[in-house]
């Protein structure tokens, strides 16, 4: 089932690279109390995903702080590594936007946005969308319809707010 406005988001532990090696994050403990921006993308180095996705909120980082969100996060079905490198290779990481792996795609089929394209190589990644979480509860969802990234790039959720 996919998410939507008004619901909670599923507890799910995604991975990141951090000064000790891997670590798991809690997405309830990191959604607590805080308003939040996630979006998800087919796959780290991916052309859209590179190229368009993750520098539109890049760009308008700065201004999701300005109206109160607290942490941008990027989800990908890659593990840890691909995504800490990605983010140091595209400069998301420095322009301040967390970059956590959903290894076994488990977060992206809880909120119901996996997809398989054969084709491509890709099997149980996620469907391009952008969402804010406050305190844990979805009160903007933008599944994308197209191949793109206009309606879950950074510049139309900020809109939005």
């Amino acid at each position: 089932m996919t998410i939507e406005v008004g619901t909670y988001l599923p507890e799910a532990t995604l991975l990141r690279v951090g000064p000790e090696g891997v670590e798991s994050i809690s997405i309830a403990d990191r959604l607590k109390g805080r308003r939040v921006v996630i979006f998800g993308l087919p796959g780290a180095y991916t052309s859209t995903c590179s190229t368009a996705h993750v520098p539109s909120f890049m760009r308008t980082a700065k201004a999701f702080a300005d109206k109160g969100v607290d942490e941008i996060i990027c989800v990908s079905v890659n593990d840890p590594f691909v995504m800490k490198a990605w983010g140091e290779a595209t400069g998301a990481t420095a322009a301040g936007i967390t970059m956590l792996g959903d290894a076994d795609a488990s977060f992206t089929k809880a909120i119901g946005m996996a997809f398989d394209a054969p084709a491509s190589g890709f099997f149980a990644r996620s469907r391009r969308y952008a969402l804010l979480a406050e305190n844990g509860i979805v009160t903007r969802f933008n599944p994308e319809t197209g191949r793109g990234c206009e309606i879950s790039g950074g510049e139309h959720l900020l809109a939005q707010l």
